[in-house]
């Protein structure tokens, strides 16, 4: 009969070691986040509004071909596919979204440097898929 209630002497045992080895809260210190440590990362907020520019995808062209902006001006990208799924990468700029049809998708950019960036389909849409491209120009202010 002793063997049979062994097995609860342990656990009984385990819990009151686990539940007494651990402090309460009156028995710890208030901690405080050292004043050279960041809570939160501060984003930059834009001083002016993003400017909305819109660019048409269709077999085998994106319209317009050629988007120029201005370094440090936040642009929004509505991309909108006027036939079937085409994709849209800027690699170099970090960009990359699908193109429904009968659906807006929207890129958030904000160019930090100047320079000619390419921007092509990446999803396969027929004979002429690889001419499909385009350029970002980001010019100094």
């Amino acid at each position: 009969m002793r063997a049979q209630f062994a097995p609860c002497w342990v656990v009984i045992v385990l819990a009151v070691a686990c539940t007494s080895s651990r402090p309460s809260a009156s028995d710890s210190a208030p901690t405080s986040v050292p004043t050279n440590t960041p809570v939160a990362a501060k984003v930059p907020v834009p001083s002016q509004p993003a400017r909305v520019i819109r660019i048409t995808a269709k077999k085998f062209e994106y319209s317009p071909a050629r988007i120029v902006l201005e370094k440090g001006e936040p642009v929004v990208l509505e991309l909108v596919s006027l036939d079937r799924k085409h994709g849209f990468a800027a690699p170099d700029l970090g960009l990359r979204a699908d193109i429904d049809p009968d659906h807006v998708t929207r890129l958030e950019l904000l160019p930090r440097k100047v320079g000619t960036f390419e921007f092509h389909c990446d999803v396969f849409c027929g004979s002429g898929h690889e001419g499909m491209e385009g350029e970002i120009v980001v010019e100094e202010k």
